[in-house]
């Protein structure tokens, strides 16, 4: 009898068609795993699960008693209760290390969207608006030489702070848990507190990942803090951001707008009222979507998973301490 593998959410199956001659593989999608009764049926005999963002926590481990890996299909794992997997001897991995230069692009992308309007534009071309010379009522912000504020200076944060300041000779301001000197060294990064940060940059980019700590980071304090000019760019996690906050910020034009990529529900409700400002550029969590890239984190989840499975250590291994157990 085959051993089985649930994948979850994972849009690339052809990498896992190499492994069918030694595994049972399950694909479960656009599913809510607490109550879809075939995931549930599976869980019981299910020795790994490969995929995005699958909540595992105690409730969905009772009931998958033979799990030994989760490999998750993104560098983030906020997903996952690693201390009651570590409990129970569950292996949990992620991808790092694959989608730091893509998501720089689609974070500063969406900044241009929103600094230039293009998004906006684009519609004012194609439903025959254009018309005439362009008036003041259609003009943007330049983004080249303005001061780029980025919370979080991790990896992908000094990706974003990479292309600001040697293509967009922006000056670089950051917020972090600990300093960057490297960031510092290469972008001519200046450390500071977050409410100066706020005060004086003109885009203010959030790439902290989701912690207790960080969840709503950007509140309604925050956003007053910022310029009037400002614009807001969200490439982290939509928790980290008060909406309620934002959608009164941009009501009452406190800042100029917004980027977003990630929000606290998602995909995103038609009926959020962030959908109706043309000020704000919404994407649908794109920031690794590229062929390229996702190929390359769903060929190193793969090889996590089937290093777990096979009694060895997963090169990318969240939880070291789960080998003493």
């Amino acid at each position: 009898m085959k051993r089985k593998i649930i994948a979850y959410n994972f849009v690339l199956r052809e990498v896992l068609d190499p492994l069918k001659d030694d595994y049972e593989i399950e694909f479960f999608e656009n599913i809510n795993p607490q109550t879809a009764p075939a995931f549930i049926h599976s869980l019981k005999n299910a020795e790994g699960i490969i995929g995005l963002a699958l909540p595992v926590d105690a409730e969905l481990l009772d009931l998958a008693p033979k799990l030994k890996i989760v490999a998750n299909n993104s560098t983030g794992y906020n997903n996952l209760s690693v201390d009651e997997m570590t409990k129970r001897g569950v292996m949990a991995t992620n991808t790092p290390g694959v989608l730091e230069g893509t998501t720089a692009d689609a974070i500063f992308g969406i900044l241009l969207a929103a600094a230039r309007r293009i998004p906006e534009m684009d519609q004012f071309v194609k439903t025959g608006q254009w018309q005439h010379y362009l008036t003041t009522e259609q003009f943007a912000l330049d983004v080249h030489h303005k001061t780029l504020g980025i919370i979080g200076m991790g990896k992908i944060g000094s990706e974003i702070a990479k292309r600001g300041h040697l293509g967009f000779d922006m000056r670089i301001l950051y917020h972090n848990r600990t300093r960057n000197i490297a960031a510092e060294e290469k972008f001519d990064a200046t450390y500071c507190d977050l409410d100066t940060l706020l005060k004086e940059s003109d885009f203010v980019v959030l790439m902290t990942p989701l912690t207790q700590e960080t969840e709503h980071l950007m509140g309604e304090r925050e956003f007053k803090l910022m310029k009037q000019s400002a614009i807001f760019v969200n490439g982290s996690r939509g928790k980290t951001v008060d909406e309620a906050a934002l959608i009164e910020a941009l009501k009452n034009k406190q800042i100029h707008g917004a980027a977003l990529d990630v929000y606290q529900i998602e995909p995103i409700n038609q009926d959020n009222p962030l959908l109706q400002f043309s000020n704000v550029v919404t994407t649908p969590h794109l920031g690794s979507a590229t062929f390229e890239t996702e190929l390359k984190m769903a060929e190193l989840a793969r090889e996590n998973l089937i290093a777990g499975l096979s009694g060895k250590r997963p090169p990318n291994l969240v939880n070291p301490e789960v080998l003493n157990y």
